[in-house]
């Protein structure tokens, strides 16, 4: 009996990883997508604007971040710094992932080019599905779902702009807050180390008390000062609290 041929197989696997999009983390994401077009129409950034951020910087909360600094009026360095450091949190996802898809003869630029669509949704899904998919497929797979997440969204975030100013206000008014309420949840559930919640409590704090002091430069200053902060709070307080607590030496 022939096989098939290795394109078809990969063409097959892509359309399989393409139906992820009918998933609940897919459905979430999307739902939420429809906030951030509604953030980006009272936060004054243009259709165009909106889904080119969609193609280009993909993870909700960098986009989340550069609007809010747009709005604020800070300047492109300040702006290209958080965004740049708020995708740093996505390396270890990549790097945990990757070696679940490359195989002995995965090229290097493919990996890179797919890392690109790692966010907290695709790492979730593709954690959980990939076990299920043959290793040489893998890579298929996974392009198959980042894909169709990104153009569906950017689609659904052209389309649903111009629907949400038609919204009555209570409507319109929970879309608005769906993408900062879905940005919070899902940083506080995907936290797996305590000074993950200790940096999210210190932004949540320092902030809005910042963004008085130094407003333009109160997101880079909270992101790099309270990390900072949340580590040595964690390396110096919660872990030798632990240490003390499970018992001195024998």
């Amino acid at each position: 009996m022939n096989q098939p041929a290795p394109q078809f197989t990969s063409l097959r696997w892509a359309a399989k990883g393409a139906a992820g999009i009918f998933s609940l983390p897919a459905i979430i994401l999307m739902t939420s997508f429809v906030g951030f077009a509604a953030f980006a129409l009272e936060s004054g950034i243009s259709r165009e604007q909106a889904m080119l951020m969609t193609l280009m910087v993909w993870a909700l909360p960098a986009k989340m971040i550069l609007i809010g600094m747009m709005a604020s009026g800070a300047n492109i360095l300040a702006m290209f710094l958080a965004v740049s450091l708020s995708s740093i949190r996505m390396m270890p996802m990549v790097a945990s992932l990757v070696p679940e898809m490359r195989n002995e003869r995965t090229p290097t630029w493919l990996l890179l080019f797919l890392s690109h669509f790692v966010a907290i949704t695709a790492w979730v899904f593709a954690m959980g599905t990939l076990k299920t998919v043959p290793r040489e497929a893998r890579t298929a797979y996974f392009a198959g779902f980042g894909l169709t997440l990104v153009a569906v969204n950017t689609v659904l975030v052209g389309v649903s702009y111009g629907l949400v100013s038609t919204f009555p206000p209570p409507v319109a008014g929970v879309l608005f807050f769906l993408t900062p309420v879905y940005f919070v949840a899902s940083i506080w559930a995907s936290a797996r180390h305590s000074v993950v919640r200790i940096a999210f409590v210190v932004g949540v704090i320092g902030g809005p008390l910042l963004a008085l002091v130094a407003p333009g430069f109160d997101i880079l200053i909270v992101g790099l000062g309270g990390g900072t902060l949340a580590y040595l709070l964690d390396r110096y307080v919660v872990r030798t609290r632990k240490s003390g607590i499970g018992g001195g030496e024998p």
